[in-house]
């Protein structure tokens, strides 16, 4: 299927996760099929609630192969998304992206749009769990970078700074997860020490 971009076009392919069962430990995963089934985990044992959110799109052609069945053929991106996933853990609002790069040594800033980076300040001003889980794809790495680290490091690049974060960056202020079994990505662990430190800060 055939999605407009306002800047191009992608194809997707239609799937649902809902009644498949949890495969842990899945090398071959991509981020965003890892966060997924994390998030089946933490939902199954009452641990948080967090789902990755819809984008509303405009169907412009669908063709009927058979008379039971529709297939969607062309589509459009009513506005431009936010962030990947949001959701509530202990109270707390989480609203975060998921990115992947192949590259071992930094992470472009092109892989974000203006768009998330004021969406995330938002969610930050309302007292939010804002962050990035970034997975360098060639190394088996993720970090959790906190939005305020990325949203600094973005301004300063738009002010003529460096356009990509080195991985020496993404390891000091970052949190490294490390990929398990159950769940895949254990990411509530860092969303506990973030939430630790908004509790000291009150203190």
């Amino acid at each position: 299927m055939s999605i407009k971009y306002p800047q191009g076009s992608v194809s997707i392919s239609n799937s649902t996760d809902l009644a498949q069962p949890t495969v842990f430990g899945d090398r071959g995963m991509t981020l965003e099929q890892e966060i997924n089934e994390s998030n089946i985990y933490y939902r199954n044992h009452q641990l948080a609630v967090v789902y990755k959110k819809p984008t509303p799109i405009q169907i412009v052609k669908v063709d009927y192969p058979k008379r039971s069945r529709a297939v969607i053929k062309e589509a459009y991106f009513r506005q431009a998304s936010t962030t990947d996933y949001n959701g509530v853990y202990q109270g707390y609002y989480l609203d975060f992206e998921a990115k992947e790069t192949r590259r071992k040594s930094s992470f472009p800033l092109g892989n974000f749009h203006e768009h998330q980076i004021e969406h995330l300040a938002a969610c930050l001003q309302q007292a939010g769990i804002c962050f990035v889980i970034i997975k360098f794809v060639v190394l088996q790495r993720y970090f959790v970078l906190p939005a305020s680290k990325l949203i600094g490091f973005w301004r300063q690049a738009q002010r003529g700074g460096t356009k990509s974060m080195s991985l020496k960056f993404i390891e000091q202020f970052g949190y490294e997860v490390k990929s398990g079994y159950n769940p895949v990505l254990p990411y509530l662990e860092v969303c506990q020490q973030l939430i630790n430190l908004i509790g000291e800060k009150h203190e």
